[in-house]
């Protein structure tokens, strides 16, 4: 009963912001929180706050918003087909949870009419219908910066220049790297799957798929006639994380050469091979081929696809095994 009560309230809560005019005092902040220790957060997260006293707002609309025990969540991650939300939360929930976990959130007040926020408001209202919050997630292209940034766009209706370079020219791959690089073994599996098109030069907007990307893009951003897109902000830069030595995966791929050179050099004086440990790695192989063959032809992720790095451990495995057969 307490349950369906907090519900009922919640859809009227909703329903009144829904019709909701902003007052001259409202505010619109774009959130960025550096990244976490999850695979998932290693590139940070942006949500947007809209605060208004006069009516008693100050909440957090934030596109990031996923179950890892919503139906089949595993199959659907692995074909690409996971499905994210959009939630209300209040400012003073989202700063707390952020801070407990040791992530710090920059800000932007954005430099806006009463009417292009109500804009945005009323956009982002229109996302939380029931209808509307959920939606396929796509890292590259539809994620919860790149969702933001083309709201607020279209609800500006003008251009917006930005003098900031970052990542331009940049390709996917390296630009990912970047913020994977701490955690090598993370990045190795990345660039394992990742295909030719990952090796393609970024578009101006494209980049923004990274929400520190979008965080500085904002704050060197103005519209067609010179004003400045944000009007205050406390913003700093990502701070690198690293990775122990023993849990770099090079140190990772060495050892394996040198168990590889090790068995071989056994096996010639034993006059006999190791045939069975040969079909396990054999077998290994083929099922990580299949693997980028299913998300390459059958999964929606996207820059996927075969490159030379699928083919560098069968590689050291076979030039360690001919030690076997040198005379």
């Amino acid at each position: 009963m307490r349950k369906f009560v907090l519900i009922i309230f919640c859809v009227l809560s909703i329903s009144c912001m829904a019709a909701k005019q902003l007052s001259e005092q409202a505010q619109i902040h774009l959130l960025t929180c550096t990244q976490g220790e999850q695979v998932w957060s290693k590139y940070g997260h942006t949500a947007v706050r809209v605060i208004d006293p006069a009516n008693h707002l100050d909440i957090v609309f934030n596109y990031g918003l996923f179950s890892l025990m919503a139906d089949d969540f595993y199959i659907k991650f692995v074909k690409g087909e996971t499905y994210y939300q959009l939630g209300i939360e209040p400012y003073s929930y989202f700063i707390a949870f952020y801070s407990s976990i040791g992530r710090t959130t920059y800000w932007q007040e954005l430099n806006l009419s009463i009417e292009q926020k109500q804009r945005i408001f009323d956009a982002l209202m229109t996302n939380y219908h029931p209808d509307n919050r959920y939606y396929l997630y796509n890292f590259v292209f539809d994620n919860c910066a790149t969702r933001p940034y083309h709201l607020i766009k279209q609800a500006l209706q003008d251009t917006i220049i930005s003098d900031y370079q970052g990542y331009v020219n940049h390709d996917f791959r390296s630009t990912i790297s970047h913020y994977t690089g701490a955690h090598s073994w993370v990045d190795f599996g990345i660039n394992l799957v990742f295909g030719k098109e990952a090796d393609q030069a970024m578009t101006n907007e494209e980049r923004l798929f990274l929400p520190e990307e979008l965080m500085n893009y904002f704050a060197h951003a103005r519209l067609s006639d010179g004003t400045p897109l944000v009007l205050r902000q406390e913003i700093g830069p990502f701070a690198p994380t690293h990775t122990p030595w023993y849990a770099n995966c090079w140190l990772g791929i060495a050892l394996f050469a040198a168990l590889m050179l090790l068995l071989s050099f056994c096996d010639r004086r034993r006059q006999r091979l190791s045939i069975a440990v040969d079909i396990i790695l054999c077998i290994i192989y083929l099922l990580l081929i299949a693997l980028v063959i299913f998300l390459t032809f059958f999964s929606c992720h996207p820059l996927v696809g075969f490159n030379w790095r699928l083919f560098l451990l069968p590689l050291i495995h076979l030039c360690a095994r001919l030690v076997y057969f040198i005379r």
